[in-house]
């Protein structure tokens, strides 16, 4: 009998111990704290740089599109070109052919 009164006693005390006890550890806490505000830098890291990437998309986009308009502008140009140099080759065989008309009726 005795010893169930001691074991009583201890598990008692044992009870109000683990009662009492400080389960809060102040460098968790601040481990937990710094964590939660690099955490809060990271977001806001984050969402800049979303933010400067949509930009950038954008931008690329834009960008891509008035390379493609110049380099229309250029085969437009580049087929004028071509068709000038055609028309000025016509006009050069024409005033050939006149000039060896006009040799013709001088003789």
């Amino acid at each position: 009998m005795n010893s169930i009164n001691e074991k009583e006693k201890k598990l008692i005390l044992v009870l109000d111990k683990l009662k009492n006890l400080d389960l809060t550890n102040p460098e968790l806490q601040n481990n937990i704290e710094n964590l939660s505000k690099q955490k809060n830098q990271l977001e806001i890291e984050k969402n800049e740089l979303e933010s400067k990437y949509l930009a950038l998309l954008d931008e690329h986009g834009s960008l891509s599109k008035r390379l493609e308009e110049i380099n229309n502008k250029e085969k437009k140009e580049k087929r004028k070109q071509i068709e000038f140099s055609e028309k000025i080759d016509e006009l050069n065989q024409e005033t050939d052919t006149l000039l060896e008309e006009i040799d013709k009726w001088q003789m």
